[in-house]
């Protein structure tokens, strides 16, 4: 038997791509060495590449140059290094090319249509001016030309390549050899198809003029692209960029104050947060209190409390006090840099709508020359003038782009996921879009999903005489000396209600059946009925009556007695999140039929569905048998979502048609879900649902626009019905239109408080 071949994961960012049949090219020529399966993303300019040990990152590398692009590994942002000037990015040099480019064409255009301002010899100037247009601003195209050709290649370059020289060429060749040279003859393309005389005619406004239009095409294109990607540099821009470290400290905090870049601090070293500064990395406080602003997390404007013992997580905002903070994680390990990893993992990827796109990326550009060379000779066979058949030919190959095809899906998926971090909304991969389209039923877990989680006191029902403060405070004065879940909920109880403990004398813990202590001159008794029986404590009928009755409904209930009397029950329950009942409504409105599924009694369960607007219950349910329960129903016909936050959740996360993690979960459920719902916030699932759907229609609009341009743009050059100038207009419009059309889901929906509502602090 052979030993199991392992299999390591590279991304390569790859340079010198410049249309979708490039990034087909660069894939296949991957996926021949052996083992190897690579996925090329136009958009991102990068491939996610699947390796055995036999092959090295180097061959891979060698491969992508021997292909005649560039490659290199792909270093994610480094948030504490100042970034590139963005005057040298390259939409910026695109920007400058397409305007000196724009100065020199436009005065070639102008003179070829308008006659009235063709003056003696105008000709002449136009080939001067063409000359730069052409080779300069055109340069790029017709490098990537020249290097596919070598590797036996063809690309649009070569399309646009072929045609801008083409027109030019014979441009050329009528002003020193035909009658182009005449003083006062009108020239171009519709003078051209009129009059049927090749030599009296000139093209060099179509080569300037499609010079610009594809500049002009691949600037919107490429700023576009920049701004698709703006909410992941954003994300990874929220860090501190500098942090002042305790060197030298000891553990109480005290030491030598230092400011250094972030990217210099060390996991368990001392930093000190100041109010107003950002929180450097994620830590746990070791010295101070404060409130910490997690809105760039959670969307919550309201700051959470910490205190020596405390988690806290980088980039997040001190609103309070002075903090000093001993690092736990640093670098990619963070929080942030997770999000952000999760979020570039989901834009690289490719969903399954995109491989027919792909394959006709492929074929596409051998396809219109074989296209272009068929109407120039159909052309001329049907006795059209040279000039007729030239221009048609001419106008296929500009016309044909593979570009917004290869965009349609990229892009779309770039701005979506990107909006999706901005709603606190983290999508693994695009595949995940392909399964919210389906879903028809949503199982929610009940404890920390449509609950907190967290026990927290829900009644005090005092005995016949008894005053509830009274009670409330007695329990509270002796639960404060116990660490128990339910002794916590009784004390917030009682600081909820402005109640105030008083001291406990001679406390003991009976170990999961109460407490007992002394407060002031009475003995008291906290706990099961076990403990009361102890003590021959009796509870009266109502007492009795009213804590079976929170019990049944799978509540805890404890009794409070002093000097051997029963003086009350306090019910204590896991709270359901005020968003619960809207979300299960949005989810309702979507057609989802959610379905609340627990390991509590039938009762309990009931209790807390009927509060939140839910008809199906699954109680009773062991944790080990979540993931049967989600089995069975996908048997049963259904498309399941599963919403869970859990460890005992992942299984049943991994088993679902789409999983969703609550992000206040552990990092199991997180890891396991499809989504991770950062604010842990039901109502997020319905909005994650929506974003998930209204991507996918964006790309299927795009991939309808882009097959369908093409269909009718090809039929139409070959007809010689577009000017070849007109034709590279189009070509180039029909980009920037995928591209903006993705770009409107940034816009979705309109941004109320999210992970970039963080006010801004002190770096």
């Amino acid at each position: 038997m052979s030993a199991p071949v392992s299999e390591r994961s590279i991304e390569l960012e790859i340079g010198g791509m410049t249309c979708a049949s490039c990034a087909a090219r660069i894939e296949k020529k991957l996926n021949r060495l052996e083992g190897v399966t690579a996925s090329v993303n136009y958009a991102t300019e990068k491939a996610m590449v699947s390796f055995p040990d036999s092959v090295s990152p180097e061959q891979l590398i060698e491969r992508v140059v021997d292909t005649g692009y560039t490659a290199q590994v792909y270093a994610p942002v480094d948030t504490a290094v100042p970034q590139e000037d963005p005057t040298l990015s390259p939409a910026a040099q695109l920007r400058n090319r397409l305007l000196l480019t724009l100065a020199l064409a436009a005065p070639i255009i102008v003179l070829a249509m308008v006659p009235a301002l063709q003056f003696r010899n105008w000709q002449w100037l136009s080939l001067a001016l063409a000359v730069p247009v052409v080779f300069w601003g055109g340069a790029g195209f017709h490098r990537a030309a020249w290097t596919n050709a070598r590797h036996g290649a063809a690309t649009m370059d070569t399309l646009i390549s072929l045609g801008t020289l083409a027109a030019f060429g014979w441009s050329v060749y009528a002003l020193f050899f035909g009658m182009a040279g005449m003083p006062g003859m009108r020239h171009g393309f519709s003078l051209a198809v009129e009059r049927g005389d090749a030599a009296s005619n000139i093209y060099f406004e179509v080569a300037a003029g499609v010079i610009v239009f594809l500049l002009a095409g691949r600037y919107f294109e490429t700023r576009a692209k920049e701004r698709a990607g703006s909410a992941l540099r954003a994300l990874l821009e929220m860090g501190a960029k500098e942090v002042s470290v305790l060197r030298g400290a000891a553990a109480g905090g005290s030491g030598a104050e230092i400011r250094i870049p972030v990217g210099e601090l060390r996991s368990g070293e001392l930093f000190l947060v100041r109010p107003g500064e950002k929180v450097a990395t994620d830590g746990v406080v070791v010295e101070g209190n404060s409130a910490i602003d997690m809105s760039m997390l959670t969307g919550e404007s309201v700051p959470v409390e910490v205190a020596p013992g405390a988690p806290v997580v980088g980039a997040t905002v001190n609103a309070g006090g002075m903090l000093t903070v001993r690092a736990t994680r640093i670098g990619a390990d963070t929080q942030l840099a997770q999000m952000a990893a999760l979020v570039e993992q989901a834009q690289t990827g490719k969903a399954p709508v995109q491989r027919l796109a792909d394959r006709v990326a492929g074929i596409f550009v051998p396809i219109v020359l074989v296209i272009a060379a068929a109407t120039l000779i159909a052309w001329l066979v049907t006795g059209a003038s040279s000039a007729v058949a030239f221009g048609a030919a001419v106008a296929v190959l500009i016309i044909a782009c593979p570009c917004a095809l290869g965009l349609a899906t990229p892009t779309a998926l770039l701005v979506g996921t990107g909006r999706g971090a901005q709603l606190g909304i983290l999508i693994k991969g695009p595949q995940v879009l392909e399964s919210t389209r389906r879903i028809d039923t949503v199982v929610l877990d009940k404890t920390g999903t449509v609950t907190t989680g967290t026990m927290t006191l829900a009644e005090v029902i005092p005995a016949e005489g008894a005053d509830p403060d009274e009670v409330l405070t007695v329990a509270a004065s002796v639960e404060h000396g116990s660490e128990h879940p339910v002794a916590r909920a009784v004390v917030a109880g009682a600081a909820d209600r402005g109640l105030r403990p008083d001291p406990v004398q001679q406390f003991v813990g009976h170990g999961g059946k109460g407490v007992q202590g002394l407060v002031g001159e009475r003995a008291v008794v906290i706990g099961r009925t076990e403990l009361l029986d102890d003590w021959s404590i009796t509870l009266p009928e109502p007492l009795a009556e009213a804590k079976s009755a929170a019990e049944s409904a799978g509540r805890t209930a404890i009794v409070v007695a002093w000097d051997g009397v029963a003086r009350g029950v306090l019910v204590i329950a896991d709270a359901i999140k005020p968003t619960s009942a809207d979300a299960v409504a949005d989810m309702r409105t979507l057609g989802l039929t959610p379905v609340l599924l627990t390991g509590d009694n039938a009762a309990a369960a009931r209790t807390v569905a009927d509060q939140v607007g839910i008809e199906e219950v699954i109680a009773e349910v062991l944790p080990s048998d979540k993931l049967d329960v989600v089995k069975r129903l996908q048997d049963s016909g259904k498309v399941v979502a599963m919403v869970g936050d859990g460890v005992n959740d992942a299984a049943a996360l991994a088993q679902a048609d789409l999983g969703l993690a609550m992000g206040t979960g552990t990092d199991v459920a997180i890891e396991a879900g499809d989504i991770t719902l950062v604010r842990g916030d039901l109502r997020t699932v319905g909005t994650a649902i929506r974003l998930s759907r209204i991507t996918l229609r964006t790309i299927k609009g795009n991939l309808f626009w882009a097959f369908g341009y093409n269909i009718a743009a090809i039929p139409l050059a070959a007809a010689g019905l577009l000017n070849p100038m007109l034709a590279g207009a189009a070509m180039a419009l029909s980009s920037v239109f995928v591209v903006s059309n993705s770009l409107r889901l940034r816009r979705w929906p309109p941004l109320r408080s999210g992970v970039f509502a963080a006010p801004k602090a002190r770096r």
